[in-house]
């Protein structure tokens, strides 16, 4: 036996033995399902973009410094109608759902394409930390509520021609007038509305539920982007409870 299948059987039986499951899922899971940002899946997509102005990949391509706002906004409905909205449930967490529904369990995301409530998890013990392509909020944060996207990405998708968007289809505030943005924590301004604060309460609870019992910590794709989110904690939740 290799050391790979040892680590897998102590996985299983790890959770097998527990009464809980804290589940945290990072950009390596969604790109092992399917959600890659490069390769084939990036350029049968983006051909227009990446004729016209050289973006490599879409990650890179969401930083990319357009001159217009209905340039930008053609980039961003791209991008999250093929990242969220037109990409189904995946295998492999709908795998880990299965894996996961016989437990207590809590899902802690930094992903943003709403992959862990497609695959079968409850909305309500899923705590996306980052965001949600689904949502847009004002650029400065005057307020804290969030804009459901689908219906305005919808039209902004039927309206592109050469990259762009009509300049009527550019959203606003409707609060003071300024800029819109994606629901994503890439600035400053990344707005917390009371969903999110919810949840946290509820991810809270868990953890507190869980203390004294049999919890097993399951890591999946987890890097060093953001590692304050899931990947420090979880090392420390597991040094202080070995």
């Amino acid at each position: 036996m290799n050391n790979l299948e040892q680590r897998i059987n102590a996985a299983r039986e790890a959770i097998k033995a527990s009464d809980y499951l804290l589940i945290g899922g990072g950009a390596g899971l969604s790109a092992a399902a399917g959600l890659d940002y490069g390769g084939k899946r990036f350029t049968d997509n983006f051909a227009d973009f990446i004729e016209k102005y050289g973006i490599t990949d879409m990650y890179s391509g969401s930083f990319y410094p357009f001159a217009t706002e209905a340039e930008s906004w053609a980039h961003w409905a791209r991008h999250i109608d093929v990242n969220r909205y037109a990409m189904p449930a995946t295998r492999l967490y709908q795998d880990i759902f299965e894996l996961a529904r016989q437990k207590e369990f809590f899902v802690l995301s930094t992903n943003v394409e709403s992959q862990f409530v497609k695959g079968g998890f409850p909305a309500e013990k899923v705590f996306e930390v980052q965001g949600d392509y689904a949502f847009i909020q004002c650029a400065k944060a005057c307020h804290d509520t969030l804009y459901d996207n689908a219906a305005l990405i919808k039209e902004m998708l039927a309206a592109t021609a050469d990259c762009k968007i009509p300049s009527e289809l550019v959203p606003k505030c409707p609060v003071c007038g300024g800029s819109m943005d994606v629901n994503l924590r890439h600035n400053q301004y990344f707005v917390q509305d009371q969903a999110w604060y919810a949840a946290e309460k509820r991810y809270e609870a868990f953890l507190r539920a869980s203390q004294g019992k049999k919890l097993t910590l399951l890591e999946f794709g987890v890097g060093f982007n953001t590692p304050g989110i899931i990947r420090y904690p979880f090392e420390t939740m597991t040094y202080q409870n070995p």
